[in-house]
């Protein structure tokens, strides 16, 4: 039986990626319907479709996190106790982290993500009170003046169109596409001194200025066994190209030092694979450390690729004259730069112990659910933003730009916290890293406030930030805190026959409803002070001191 071709819900979140799960999910609890849509078949977004292990703070381990992200985690972990060949020390570890990856407490493979979000969303699912629609994108908005009314997504499998009508919308988008079609207020790429004050934004406003877009992909290592892939056809392109900000091609072991915008080499092994903690590109990101493994089962690692030389910079996927087909071109030519530099290390690359080329590098299709062995989807960094009550500031998180040990700044309408340093990649517009230290901090309820639509709200990294500080809250607990607060929101609005912008105006409705958030949910919104006065480098000895670049670098002509 077809599902019918128009639904009506209590809220409709378009994009299924954490912060569109987060939002369904709490508002689910909270007693409401939800019809949650997805572009692809894979929910979880950059965790799983994109492939991205978790990029975490110092205190991911601590009570400073939402119960929601917490269960997250602790599921991950489970999943592996249950059904994977791990080592007595290893499943009795508390904190377990499958890959031993240095990039965070949590490094795990793409598809126990997915298989641990169905399981979150199950029995809601079960219930009827989540709608799921994968392979579903928007396409139109039936708008009202200052609310919409419906959203007509389109079946990408079938082609077939399906109209959404709901009380409240959330655009939870990977590049904020709902934004776009519904003809709300947003910005596109790099503000300017002059409109945000930020020391490091940039001279003049540029749409071009976006971060650059990562295709990953999960690799294993053969010894002796030949798994060179076909020369892709910008092979050539991407072996002999140099961007005037970068030390070489890209095809090699040299990257930018964000702490100082030099050139610097990288190897892929250092040392002893088994090895814990080596500085090398291998373990950044291993989301498989054999030796946690039964070694008649697992006789591998996997190492997950989302390493700088695979960024791509050359153009936007978003903007003005950007159409479906330019899209495209730039999204194959990303795929095109991570292909070559995969084919680049099994043929050509200087080896760790002398000689070129490792060709027992074998793609793991089966860990991404795709033909080519590459993620689902490209990795997004930057997303339309919606245009917002508030508008957070580099002066409001970065240390730099704090008084020394003031921490962040204090938001009375908070509705989360999250941390991570301001990271922005090279961009589409030639400009190189930027990095700044950032104090823990908190989500404004006016960031996710649209100036005008009145029941449309952003659900991931399409909030009221700047291009700027859009490079702190983008990774993955924000983001879930995000949708957290919004799926929150929408579930209050509903019961108390209300609008956000009316919570957003009145202080006891803001009250009201962080009680919500805190005593019903139990969401932290505050960090306890001496956490928040806290430079992250200084908590943990595990933690990089992110420093100041000494200028924002633009693009060389």
């Amino acid at each position: 039986m077809s599902m019918a071709t128009e639904l009506e819900t209590d809220l409709l979140v378009v994009g299924g990626g954490l912060g569109g799960v987060a939002a369904a999910l709490t508002a689910a609890r909270l007693g409401r319907r939800v019809v949650l849509t997805e572009e692809t078949d894979w929910l979880g977004g950059q965790l799983t479709a994109q492939a991205v292990p978790s990029d975490e703070h110092p205190w991911i381990e601590t009570e400073h996190i939402s119960p929601g992200y917490r269960e997250l985690r602790e599921r991950v972990r489970d999943y592996y106790r249950r059904n994977y060949p791990l080592l007595p020390e290893a499943a009795a570890d508390p904190t377990l982290n499958p890959g031993l990856g240095n990039v965070s407490r949590l490094c795990h493979e793409p598809r126990v993500g997915v298989a641990v979000i169905d399981e979150m969303l199950a029995a809601y699912v079960s219930a009827g009170r989540i709608t799921i629609l994968y392979r579903h994108v928007p396409v139109s908005a039936d708008t009202d003046g200052d609310s919409v009314k419906a959203v007509t997504l389109r079946d990408e499998v079938t082609g077939k169109q399906r109209t959404i009508t709901a009380k409240l919308v959330a655009d939870a988008t990977e590049l904020g596409d709902l934004l776009e079609v519904a003809g709300v207020e947003h910005v596109i790429g790099a503000e300017s001194q002059d409109q945000t004050g930020e020391p490091f934004a940039a001279p003049e406003p540029d749409w071009t200025d976006q971060q650059s877009i990562t295709w990953t992909f999960p690799l294993e290592y053969r010894p002796g066994e030949d798994h060179v892939i076909d020369q892709p056809a910008s092979y050539d392109h991407w072996k002999t190209h140099v961007d005037p900000f970068w030390p070489g091609p890209q095809l090699s072991w040299f990257k930018i030092d964000i702490h100082t915008n030099a050139g610097k080499e990288n190897r892929i092994f250092e040392g002893d694979l088994d090895g814990v903690r080596l500085p090398d590109l291998w373990h950044f990101r291993r989301i498989r450390a054999r030796s946690q493994f039964r070694r008649d089962l697992v006789d591998t690692d996997i190492t997950l690729v989302n390493w700088p030389n695979i960024d791509y910079w050359e153009a936007p996927l978003i903007g003005p004259g950007v159409d479906d087909a330019a899209r495209a071109r730039a999204l194959q030519r990303c795929k095109e730069l991570s292909l070559s530099y995969l084919h680049w290390m099994q043929t050509e690359a200087p080896r760790h112990d002398g000689g070129h080329g490792y060709p027992g590098l074998k793609l793991r299709p089966d860990l991404t659910g795709t033909d080519d062995g590459l993620a689902k989807y490209a990795y997004i960094r930057e997303s339309r933003r919606i245009k917002a009550r508030f508008t957070v500031l580099e002066q409001h998180v970065a240390v730099v730009d704090r008084p020394e040990g003031g921490g962040s700044e204090l938001f009375a309408d908070a509705v989360g916290v999250g941390h991570y340093n301001i990271d922005l990649h090279p961009s589409t517009a030639g400009v190189n890293y930027v990095n700044l230290e950032c104090y823990p901090f908190q989500i404004p309820l006016s960031a996710l406030i649209p100036v005008r639509m009145r029941n449309l709200l952003p659900a991931c990294k399409n909030i009221g930030t700047t291009h700027i500080t859009n490079g702190c809250y983008r990774l993955h607990p924000v983001e879930w805190s995000i949708g957290e607060a919004v799926g929150a929101l929408a579930a209050y609005c509903l019961r108390q026959g209300t609008e956000p912008h009316a919570v957003a105006d009145s202080p006891r409705l803001t009250e009201d409803y962080q009680n919500l958030l805190t005593q019903t949910l139990g969401i932290p919104i505050a960090w306890p002070d001496d956490v928040r006065r806290t430079r992250p480098s200084q908590a943990s000895k595990n933690s990089t001191p992110l420093l100041a670049m000494p200028e924002r670098r633009v693009k060389v002509a």
